[in-house]
């Protein structure tokens, strides 16, 4: 049987693709504050600036590829049971090849009905005021803004409780509910965290391996030393 690896990643995994972090040392996100394009209130307020601000950030992902920390991740699949756990909304897990994803705060290239929120359709152009679902309801971003429940939660918490080993990619531990996360593995897994500024340091774990790398340069030794170890 397969040994089981969870792997958690954040903006640090697609930094490297060319998409931007989640927001700057200012708080700022590309020049808005977070709660004016990432909460219903912000969408309340002014949906069209939120839509705007989410169709430049759909057009930016067309742009970019996959780098090589997610190609190698693809590699692990041949020998181990991989379910991804993402903060992370583009889609490049995907196309680099994984096939086992949770997005935890939603998908760029996907809407919801503001009527309905199980009704989602995929969608890779502009979404504009007017944009409604078969129903009537103006579609908005699929994605879990500020203030909103986190579906995914229970089925991310399940996949790194049952991990044989955890790997944490990109992400600074900050932002909750994800970074609770870790808290769910196992005492005994082994845990491999690549940051190039980590914000936990060996001791706060057990069986904590930090790797002070970003994930273009951590991602692809760690893959082949677990491969090897087989």
């Amino acid at each position: 049987m397969k040994k089981r690896i969870t792997i958690l990643t954040g903006a640090g995994m697609s930094a490297e693709s060319g998409i931007n972090t989640f927001r700057d040392a200012g708080g700022l996100w590309e020049g808005h504050d977070v709660m004016e394009v990432a909460s219903p209130q912000g969408f309340a307020k002014n949906p069209e600036l939120v839509l705007n601000f989410y169709n430049q950030r759909r057009r930016q992902l067309q742009l970019v590829k996959p780098n090589l920390a997610h190609k190698a991740l693809v590699d692990l699949e041949k020998l181990f049971d991989v379910t991804i756990v993402t903060q992370n909304v583009d889609d490049l897990h995907e196309r680099a090849g994984s096939s086992n994803i949770i997005h935890l705060h939603g998908e760029l290239l996907k809407v919801r009905s503001t009527g309905n929120e199980n009704r989602v359709l995929d969608w890779t152009k502009d979404l504009n005021l007017g944009d409604r679902c078969e129903q009537g309801h103006q579609l908005r971003p699929h994605i879990v803004w500020f203030g909103e429940a986190v579906p995914l939660l229970e089925q991310a918490a399940i996949a790194t409780q049952n991990a044989d080993i955890l790997i944490i990619i990109g992400t600074s531990m900050q932002v909750y509910p994800a970074a609770s996360l870790i808290d769910y593995a196992q005492g005994h897994v082994p845990i491999y965290f690549i940051d190039p500024r980590p914000s936990v340091s060996e001791n706060h774990y057990n069986h904590l391996t930090v790797i002070a790398k970003t994930a273009v340069e951590g991602v692809p030794d760690l893959v082949r030393d677990l491969i090897e170890s087989i």
